[in-house]
């Protein structure tokens, strides 16, 4: 047995990419087991964003119970649905695009606890209620595929249905108020300084969220139990992953957050900055990113 591909639901069109690089990627993928020699020799941001190892530190220390599936809405080409397959039983993909579907397929077609759907969730009827799902870069662009007067709020409210009664969400997502946007780093998704931090006000279909805001919108969309963890420099190459009860201390030596896709400013030392913050018990405020667990 094998991964499955499943295009029952798909349109026929790929509604969003990144260009002809993903043509190379499938290449990669088939020519390659190990990606190691093509990250050292290629530089370019889509490269190593989809194929790092790096990527799945965001999933792979959590302690998933046994014999447990996944839901990953938006798996894109995969970067963590090998960590997912891994750990759990059974792991079901949903995602828009056939070509980095078959990507991800190419990539874990020897895990028999695979199947990638591509077509649009709000298409899709699943018979089955899943114990995870994970939205990994995902919620922030309900804006742009829920349209509603609350999209965010109305697709975490749609697809808890899809979880079992003691089901888990788990987030990861950018903060609205990290520590580098304040420093000159480019908002991640309009490509644009200080975006988050003065409101997105000349976008209305991406967004991300301050803590309060995030604990708020969770609890109103029914996930009233929350967990958060803080990815450092950010959920998308994380180093370390702090919690709660595991916060960073002064001498944490906390590393400032690059942009592989844009350039940026660097306004002021946030390795430093990170230290007073620390001192003054913000540093859950300025993270860079969040990973949240959630659920009744």
């Amino acid at each position: 047995m094998a991964a499955k591909l499943n295009l029952d639901f798909y349109s026929g069109k790929d509604y969003y990419s990144d260009g002809d690089i993903e043509n190379e990627l499938l290449d990669i993928v088939k020519n390659n087991q190990d990606y190691t020699e093509v990250l050292a020799k290629d530089g370019r941001w889509p490269i190593l964003y989809h194929l790092s190892p790096i990527r799945q530190n965001i999933i792979n220390w959590y302690p998933f119970k046994q014999n447990a599936s996944c839901l990953e809405i938006g798996g894109g080409c995969g970067a963590i649905t090998g960590a997912l397959c891994q750990s759990l039983e059974k792991v079901v993909v949903v995602e828009l695009s056939k070509r980095r579907s078959s990507i991800n397929l190419e990539r874990h077609k020897n895990f028999n606890n695979l199947e990638i759907i591509v077509g649009n969730l709000n298409d899709i009827v699943f018979e089955e209620k899943f114990d995870y799902i994970t939205l990994n870069g995902v919620l922030e662009y309900a804006g742009s595929f829920t349209h509603t007067d609350e999209p965010y709020k109305d697709f975490l409210t749609q697809i808890k249905h899809y979880l079992k009664p003691d089901g888990k969400l788990i987030i990861a997502i950018e903060n609205r108020y990290g520590l580098k946007y304040f420093a000159g780093a480019k908002e991640d998704h309009t490509g644009k300084e200080f975006d988050g931090i003065t409101g997105y006000m000349n976008t209305d279909n991406v967004q991300t969220f301050g803590k309060k805001e995030l604990e708020d919108l969770l609890k109103d969309s029914g996930y009233p139990q929350q967990s958060f963890y803080y990815p450092h420099p950010d959920y998308k190459m994380p180093m370390e992953v702090y919690s709660e009860d595991w916060l960073p201390s002064v001498d944490s030596l906390l590393d400032s957050a690059p942009n592989f896709d844009n350039h940026r400013y660097e306004l002021f030392n946030e390795s430093e900055a990170f230290k007073g913050i620390i001192e003054n018990g913000q540093y859950p405020f300025f993270a860079n990113s969040f990973l949240v667990v959630c659920g009744e």
